[in-house]
């Protein structure tokens, strides 16, 4: 059981030294099972916890070992300066991942014109890279444990690299279409070697603190990061600077990969050939959930008929796919444990959070598009979220823990709260120095949220068993990736649909009836004396002059009152906890004690 548990760990067990023996033999699984049975000195179940919440934390669960393993080290013997070329390596891979998709949502402006399309086809791109991020990792971790940790480490930066390259090659809608796909397949096992290799270098007593928050806002801080960069990269080149940036990060992230080899661990043979028809409905499911939510709002939900198919297309493959694991034995998702009520409830808080920080996404970003910002007056804005999202990272190296999940998550519902008020007073006036407050305050509450998130969920797929660890990175991802797609799909539909209301409540004023309006006409007109003398062309201009200003008008209050729609989701969110904690009398104070499901070591 020991040398189980050091397994879970963390990838630091060592190849077995003997032939490897089959898991089908009985004697093997009966010795198996009884070492499982076999009693534990007091200590050792919190210690426990926390050993397979740390491994389980970076989506890389392996399966139980049908037979036991012999002795291994607890942790990587690697020296204090080797620990921070791994840690410095990790963080590296993180940001070549989360860089990538930042540029991708950064600059769709950009894009369309470097690609002779209209800004909404440019989605496209933004959809075919999202599309396999809530699917992929499923299969890589099953794929990880069968082939081993190095194959699968360079493997994957190999692929990412080749998707890079790629990239130099784009000059049209339909190659950058396909491309991005490939690059969003490639993309995904970086993440899981951010987290490896941020486990190799973290001893084991402080991963639960410092590993899992680190990568965390790697993975998190990027898209914000990546509009820092992106004037810079773009201000005397196209996309293509862009493109030759991400190659040469891929191609370091590359070297090192290949230079600091993962420590090995045995082999598992976890691959069915049920897990592919699983995965391939889910993948299609997951897929057309993303498009629907990204095109939403772009093309309106009553308005476009494959809107509904494609919706309709993925509840029935997701439901074949729930059906499908349900009946099987061994299945490669727990589907009865995912539908129990509180695991229910752990994936209906990660949600909340998801569509909550779509306030900063599609909110934020959006309003300073409707402005008519340009990239470059934006920097100092995400630079300043970027450094709140690192300054919440301190904090939860000092503090995070699975049972103080509840305290964190109700400090971040206020700061979202307080953000998104802020923002609902937004004028024709407002511009990125308005927005800083309010943004740092959202951005430190997206970083204060998913860490103590996932070590309370991890605890309680732990307190199952091994297997259901894997079950429980399904839900996280899926709730982050697609849950990211839906709040921002909800919030940039609540803004269509805000500003045609108050487009027909400010239109009556453009009235040849309104004296003030007339003034303004004839004011605007003759300022466009000396472009032009025809007196019927200066005003058509000063009338298309007035009425961009009430569509702008009219988008700015949409805005606002999407802001506000956050500001109230955000307090009911709230609500919902402080009723939930003090039904369950589980609030984490500190000086008290502590009273989670699951015990979670943080030393």
């Amino acid at each position: 059981m020991n040398s189980q548990i050091r397994d879970i760990n963390g990838p630091d067990a060592r190849p077995m030294a003997a032939e490897p023996v089959s898991p089908r033999d009985p004697a093997l699984r009966e010795h198996a099972r009884s070492e499982v049975t076999e009693p534990r000195p007091e200590a050792a179940p919190a210690k426990e916890a926390e050993v397979t919440q740390n491994e389980s934390a970076a989506g890389e669960i392996a399966e139980p070992e049908a037979a036991p393993q012999p002795a291994a080290p607890a942790e990587p013997d690697h020296s204090a300066g080797k620990r921070i070329v791994y840690a410095s390596a990790a963080v590296f891979v993180a940001l070549s991942q989360s860089l990538a998709t930042g540029f991708v949502s950064a600059n769709l402006p950009q894009l369309a014109g470097d690609l002779h399309a209209t800004t909404n086809h440019t989605y496209w791109v933004m959809a075919a890279f999202m599309a396999p991020r809530a699917s992929m990792p499923l299969m890589l971790i099953r794929i990880r444990d069968q082939f081993g940790l190095r194959r699968f480490a360079e493997v994957g930066i190999v692929c990412f690299v080749l998707a890079m390259v790629l990239n130099l090659w784009v000059d049209d809608l339909h190659s950058a279409v396909i491309v991005a796909f490939l690059s969003g397949c490639a993309a995904a096992p970086l993440s899981s070697l951010g987290f490896l290799y941020m486990l190799e270098a973290i001893p084991a007593a402080q991963r639960l603190k410092v590993a899992i928050p680190a990568v965390l806002t790697m993975i998190m801080v990027g898209r914000p990061l990546a509009r820092v960069l992106l004037p810079e990269l773009t201000a005397n080149a196209s996309w293509h600077a862009v493109s030759l940036f991400q190659m040469g990060m891929a191609l370091v992230a590359l070297a090192l990969i290949f230079a600091l080899p993962l420590t090995p661990r045995p082999l598992q043979k976890v691959l069915k050939p049920l897990d592919f028809v699983s995965f391939s409905l889910l993948a299609v499911g997951f897929g057309a959930f993303t498009s629907v939510f990204m095109f939403g709002a772009l093309d309106y939900w009553t308005q476009t008929e494959w809107l509904g198919v494609a919706l309709a297309a993925a509840i029935v493959m997701v439901a074949g796919a729930v059906l499908i694991e349900m009946q099987r034995a061994n299945p490669l998702i727990d589907f009865h444990w995912l539908l129990s009520p509180p695991i229910l409830h752990l994936a209906g808080t990660l949600l909340v959070f998801r569509i909550a920080l779509a306030e900063q996404s599609a909110g934020a970003v959006g309003f300073l598009r409707t402005m008519g910002l340009q990239p470059g007056q934006e920097q100092l804005l995400f630079g300043i979220i970027a450094l709140s999202m690192l300054a919440a990272t301190g904090v939860l190296m000092l503090t995070n823990s699975g049972a103080r999940a509840p305290l964190f998550h109700g400090i971040a519902l206020v700061l979202i709260a307080a953000g998104a008020w802020l923002d609902s007073q937004s004028t024709a006036l407002t511009g990125p120095e308005q927005m800083y407050l309010s943004q740092a305050m959202i951005g430190f509450a997206g970083i204060l949220f998913l860490p103590p998130a996932m070590a309370k969920g991890l605890g309680a797929a732990f307190a199952k068993g091994p297997h259901y660890l894997l079950s429980f990175v399904v839900l996280f991802l899926a709730t982050q990736s697609i849950g990211g797609v839906i709040g921002s799909g909800l919030f940039r539909s609540l803004v269509v649909d805000r500003t045609a209301y108050h487009m027909a409540q400010l239109s009556p004023q453009i009235s040849a009836d309104n004296p003030m309006l007339s003034q303004t006409l004839a004011q605007s007109a003759a300022s466009l004396g000396s472009q032009t003398a025809d007196a019927g062309a200066r005003a058509g201009a000063a009338l298309s002059s007035v009425a961009s200003t009430v569509q702008q008008q009219a988008t700015i209050l949409a805005y606002d009152d999407a802001f506000r729609a956050v500001f109230w989701f955000a307090l009911a969110a709230l609500a919902g906890l402080i009723a939930h904690v003090a039904l369950h009398r589980s609030w984490p104070l500190p000086g008290l004690r502590l009273t989670p499901s699951t015990p979670v070591s943080t030393s």
